[in-house]
């Protein structure tokens, strides 16, 4: 089994620059017009899709795409990952680049599913490939 050690201690030097969400406020900032962005990969959408209304800018996309979706840099985002890690590293990456407004999805999509009772379909890259899905 892979050791993340590394990537969870990266991802706690994030959260302690930026300000982590929990669902119901980040609805409420959603009702307000916040621009919510997924930041997983493609093949994560398959099997959980995104939130509604979500852009998805993967985490390699996202700091050369976010222009292109908001007009200045104190518009509100929120991003999201599975589980709040890479969230917390996309937060973290905006701030440095201009954006003041950033706020990472307390437990990713996991954590927003959880909260409203939905379905979760856990994502190991050491479990069995759906059908017709390819992890390369």
């Amino acid at each position: 089994m892979p050791d993340y050690t590394a990537i969870r201690a990266l991802a706690a030097q994030a959260r302690s620059q930026i300000r982590e969400i929990a669902p119901g406020e980040a609805r409420q900032l959603l009702a307000q017009g916040a621009l919510l962005v997924d930041v997983r990969d493609g093949e994560e959408l398959l099997r959980n899709p995104p939130l509604a209304g979500a852009l998805h800018l993967s985490r390699g996309r996202l700091e050369f795409m976010i222009s292109d979706a908001t007009e200045t840099p104190d518009d509100v985002i929120i991003v999201y990952c599975a589980g709040g890690n890479r969230g917390a590293l996309a937060a973290a990456s905006l701030q440095a680049i201009g954006y003041r407004r950033v706020y990472n999805l307390h437990g990713g999509l996991r954590g927003w599913r959880d909260a409203a009772g939905q379905t979760w379909i856990p994502t190991s890259w050491l479990a069995e490939e759906p059908r017709g899905l390819r992890i390369n």
